[in-house]
């Protein structure tokens, strides 16, 4: 056995039975969990042929996250060989017993008898196979120690075996005293191996050697970017890394995995700090000159700058931001790095997208991405020239070609998570344009798709943001049609696999604010959405004080909503948020014909129609047609507002919201009634008969999203049809459903004529 000085791998202190690295300077060593796992590996290759290959599948499954993973209580280890082979599971346990209670001499002879694996014309285990490595790793290891570190590894055994007997024997002692049967199995389930890496395995494993942290590290990151529930919190993931990075501070991926915590909590602070720990660490290390020679250091500069700028960006910075894309674009112009300067380019377009539109630097930044082969950042360009075009009032079936075309680069390259962020762009475009039946089709599209990429421990590629995307807007398409249970279901599965602390929670949780707001506002309870105000504020400034304007209107505050709603419209059409700007100036315009101002409400609403046709957002005008026709039936000409209604009602009942659905057919009615006034009787009687078909798809469509105040309007309306029609006992029994809602719901003193929705 070679001794080798203490001070040069280890410290002399030791906890938790676990000897300490002060760096990296070995790949592995012995603990008693490895040794475990030697005990495992030697019993197996004895069993040979004894087990079963169903048996022998499961082990061999089993083996590699044990061994790449970090150290475990032996109960653990224990239980999870036990559910592949119980027999097995039970000579390991004896032969570590035996190891335990023994002298030291049965530790050496141990390893003496593990070289015996390679000998012979047909070893157990090839020298070059993962097993093998691991083997020899160990045996290199342990010769390695001095007397003590080995006396040492011998009484970190004796802890760890005598630590889970005596956990055993405790366990058993509390089961005899159980009666109820569920609590026992309640408890064995806690146990369980559901994944290599849980927060209290690692918390008691002590540290990790090389392989084990460099594991670690690729598993968290790989669950932050596909699957963040899997991954540990940000506090017990951040105690880890400090855990890693107090044994070698220059651990430069360590740094960085402590930048993407930091950034799931949003503390700025703690990003930045570690992100410029990692490029420092990264150039004093070396590792990038290794790899690129010389270029190494110039390059980690210009990529540290880069990254930088975009952290800025992310929380808002744009002045840091610029000034840190600067220094990487100088950098990168005096090593002649396209690439860098390509991603500089893509990043310099953000910024300037927050000063003025422009398409010039997208574009040129998408050809020069082509020409250098780079089709990730090509491809992201695309999607942000389809973003812009679309909010800029292009043509569906254009936008539609140009991502066909980036389509063909993800399924070329198989970049799957841009196929994921191209659905979810086509569904939001075909929400803006307001088809809501393809933007149906798109999502579902998107949520039953596989991922092509490969994933480990039982990851699925679908807890990224596109699919955070789609699912919102699958709640707020069921919401809209009045499948409220549907939406919340939905909404219960993104909380769950978008926990509060996630960095998508704040999608679910606007879209579930505003849900529950315009349920407030169907049911009159305006004290309730009033309340959900400051938490849409919170998430979304602009959507917060629209719907503070329509509580206001909705509670007969007439000055104070119009005054937030000219506030808003000045901000909106400063900022380009075109879609804003025709549902605010819609509002204006009801506010308008509540104060009686019938004929300044139409320059209004003329105003929305231009704007609504200008950018392509056909639902928006075809609700600008259907308060057009209500102004001239406020106005007294019900023909001309029957004959646009023809124009706008299809591209309502076809992809609108059920409420929308209800408000349309409800005037159609008024305006087939106020047009039979100048009709013969018996064509008078047949209007009145159609427009009492309408009222009841309406009041069909007002009690699926529960709408009680639109329900007592139309029962209102019902009744005197009825009554003119001389039907008593139908009058009779609109009038009792009338009296009942409208004790629940009295009036605002707001005449029925001038309200459309």
């Amino acid at each position: 056995m070679a001794s080798v000085h203490e001070s040069l791998y280890f410290n002399p202190m030791m906890t938790n039975g676990v000897v300490h690295a002060n760096v990296f300077g070995i790949k592995d060593w012995v603990t008693p969990y490895k040794m475990a796992l030697l005990v495992l590996l030697s019993e197996l290759g004895r069993a040979g042929a004894q087990l079963g290959l169903l048996e022998r599948r499961r082990l061999n499954r089993l083996l590699l996250p044990l061994l790449q993973g970090p150290d475990m209580p032996l109960s653990r280890l224990r239980k999870a060989i036990e559910e592949c082979c119980s027999h097995l599971a039970s000579s390991v346990h004896i032969r570590l017993k035996l190891m335990a209670e023994g002298e030291l001499k049965d530790m050496e002879q141990f390893f003496d008898d593990l070289s015996d694996s390679f000998t012979g014309t047909e070893p157990e285990v090839h020298k070059t196979s993962v097993v093998g490595l691991f083997l020899r790793h160990m045996i290199l290891a342990y010769n390695k120690l001095s007397f003590s570190q080995v006396y040492k590894l011998y009484t970190a055994l004796q802890q760890y075996f005598q630590s889970d007997d005596e956990k055993k024997n405790g366990i058993d002692e509390s089961d005899m005293e159980l009666t109820n049967t569920e609590e026992l199995e309640g408890k064995m389930e806690k146990e369980e191996l559901d994944l290599p890496l849980r927060e209290e395995e690692i918390s008691c494993s002590g540290p990790l050697s090389q392989k084990q942290a460099e594991y670690f590290l690729s598993q968290q990151a790989s669950l932050l970017k596909n699957d963040e529930t899997k991954a540990l919190a940000p506090a017990s993931l951040q105690k880890e890394l400090n855990n890693l990075l107090k044994f070698n501070p220059d651990f430069a991926e360590a740094h960085y995995l402590s930048y993407l915590n930091s950034l799931r909590v949003q503390d700025v602070f703690s990003s930045t700090h570690s992100l410029l720990h990692y490029f420092d660490r990264l150039i004093l290390t070396g590792a990038e000159s290794k790899s690129n020679g010389d270029e190494g250091y110039g390059r980690s500069l210009r990529y540290a700058a880069l990254n930088l700028a975009a952290l800025h960006c992310r929380f808002g910075h744009y002045q840091q931001a610029e000034l840190a894309l600067q220094e990487a674009i100088r950098i990168a112009q005096e090593s002649n790095d396209h690439v860098c300067l390509q991603h500089c380019l893509s990043w310099l377009y953000i910024l300037e997208q927050k000063i003025f539109d422009s398409c010039v630097l997208l574009e040129h930044s998408v050809n020069k991405s082509l020409h250098f082969g780079l089709p990730y950042l090509a491809s992201l360009g695309i999607q942000s020239l389809v973003q812009q075009r679309a909010f800029a009032g292009k043509a569906a079936n254009k936008l539609m070609d140009a991502l066909k075309d980036s389509d063909l680069l993800h399924w070329k390259h198989s970049l799957s998570e841009l196929i994921d962020i191209s659905i979810a762009q086509k569904t939001a475009i075909w929400r803006l344009y307001g088809r809501s039946t393809m933007a149906l089709q798109q999502a579902q599209t998107l949520l039953s798709m596989n991922s092509l990429e490969a994933v480990n421990v039982g990851v699925q590629q679908n807890n990224t943001e596109s699919f955070a995307v789609v699912l919102c807007h699958l709640a707020e398409l069921h919401a809209e049609q009045g499948y409220f249970a549907a939406a919340s279901e939905i909404l219960k599965h993104l909380k769950e696999r978008f926990p509060p602390n996630s960095q998508h929670a704040q999608l679910w949780m606007l879209f579930d604010q505003k849900i529950q707001f315009e349920r407030a506002m169907n049911d009159g309870r305006y004290h309730i959405a009033d309340s959900l105000v400051a938490g849409i504020t919170a998430l979304n400034s602009i959507e917060g004080v629209y719907r503070k304007a329509i509580v206001l209107k909705a509670q007969n505050q007439m000055s104070e909503a119009h005054k937030l709603l000219q506030k808003l419209l000045i901000h909106c059409q400063k900022i380009k948020n075109t879609e804003m700007v025709i549902s605010v100036l819609l509002s204006i315009a009801e506010l308008y014909w509540r104060s009686s101002c019938h004929t300044i409400a139409l320059p209004v609403l003329l105003q929305a129609l231009a704007l609504s046709r200008e950018y392509s957002l056909q639902y928006l005008a075809s609700e600008t047609v259907l308060n057009l026709a209500f102004s001239q039936l406020i106005l007294g000409i019900p023909e001309q507002a029957l004959n646009i209604l023809h124009m706008a009602i299809e591209p309502v009942l076809a992809h609108g919201a059920v409420l929308d659905k209800g408000c349309a057919m409800f005037l159609v009615a008024k305006c087939q009634v106020a047009s039979a006034a100048s009709y013969t009787p018996q064509k008078k009687i047949e209007a009145l008969e159609s427009a009492i078909l309408n009222l009841n798809e309406a009041k069909t469509y007002f009690a699926k999203v529960d709408c009680k105040e639109q329900l007592r309007d139309v029962l209102y309306f019902q009744a005197r049809l009825f009554h003119t029609l001389g039907k008593t006992q139908e009058r009779n029994k609109c009038a009792m459903l009338f009296r009942q809602l409208h004790q629940e719901l009295p009036a605002h003193g707001v005449p029925l004529i001038n309200a459309f929705k």
